[in-house]
């Protein structure tokens, strides 16, 4: 297939992201299908009498699965789509590179949390900010909800937007879709009450190596966009230094530290999940008090960084076909 051709058409692909999210693939999603298929195989493959040992290994053997399945069936689409006609394969190129990136999306859902408290009040702001994190927002407060929404912004620029461009950048489309594969199996499983604390522990350890380098760069991403929007980088590096490892999961501390740094906002602290609080260290220090301006500097620093690296990954792009 024309290398230049595939540029255009990914760049093309990443800019109707940034404009429409998931608008026009929500209802038949193929992360829904990973999603379904792993909710069958929990069914089948959770062991009837609880036992340690048998759940992880029965949870390993479906997270191996899933993945591997992901990746192959990408691939393999590709390649018949390839051998049936060049339009084919662009159309499914596209299509499998639109939804496997989130920046439109979850700014989409970020800023519909913005609306709904101006337009609707705060209880409808709760359960708008609900679709798109964990914690329980039935009791937040205004300043709560814009510091959850700040926290989801800047780790899901890592798992739903760097991670799956870095993957695709070292091994295309079935790479980058075997790490979709991943980040929805931890979502689903990467619990640790008693039904998934051993069944999900495969696919929570292999989520947090596969998002050791894109976390990493997230953090580094985010402050180099801060820069050019004239934000405090500085403060950005600083706080990255000092809380990065303020955090349960050995990634999420690093772009939450460096988002609280350029912003000069305190993050994390304590949350409740399903009915249990859990205690948090805070993440950077609070020189200001959280608004919605901090939201939208928050939305606007997504969308830069994740435009940064796209030009970082054609650039290496072009530079791979003229020196091979």
């Amino acid at each position: 297939m024309n290398d230049f051709i595939l540029i255009i058409l990914f760049i093309s692909v990443v800019s109707a992201d940034f404009c429409f999210g998931d608008a026009f693939f929500s209802n038949f999603h193929p992360v829904v299908g990973i999603g379904n298929l792993i909710s069958e195989l929990e069914k089948i493959l959770y062991p009837v009498k609880k036992n340690a040992k048998k759940e992880f290994f029965t949870g390993l053997l479906l997270t191996v699965f899933v993945v591997l399945s992901s990746y192959f069936v990408v691939r393999f689409a590709l390649f018949v789509s390839s051998a049936l006609a060049s339009i084919f394969f662009y159309l499914l190129f596209a299509f499998l590179a639109y939804t496997a990136i989130a920046s439109g999306g979850l700014a989409r859902e970020a800023n519909n949390v913005l609306e709904t408290m101006q337009k609707s009040g705060l209880v409808e702001a709760r359960l708008a900010l609900a679709r798109i994190v964990g914690r329980e927002t039935d009791q937040l407060q205004e300043d709560e909800i814009y510091r959850a929404v700040i926290e989801t912004v800047a780790e899901n620029l890592s798992d739903g937007v760097i991670a799956p461009l870095f993957y695709f950048m070292l091994g295309g489309l079935p790479l980058a879709w075997a790490y979709k594969a991943i980040n929805t199996l931890d979502s689903m499983l990467g619990y640790k009450d008693r039904r998934h604390l051993y069944f999900g522990r495969s696919a929570a350890y292999l989520d947090d190596i596969a998002n050791y380098i894109p976390a990493r760069l997230s953090a580094g991403l985010i402050i180099v966009a801060a820069f050019f929007q004239g934000l405090d980088w500085h403060s950005g590096w600083r706080i990255l230094r000092r809380d990065r490892r303020a955090h349960a999961s050995p990634n999420c501390g690093y772009p939450e530290a460096a988002m609280a740094g350029i912003l000069g906002l305190r993050l994390g602290g304590d949350n409740s999940y399903h009915g249990q609080l859990i205690r948090k260290p805070f993440i950077g220090d609070a020189l200001e008090s959280v608004s919605r301006l901090h939201v939208s500097r928050a939305i606007s620093n997504l969308y830069l960084s994740s435009a940064i690296f796209v030009v970082l990954m054609v650039l290496i792009w072009f530079l791979r076909i003229r020196i091979f």
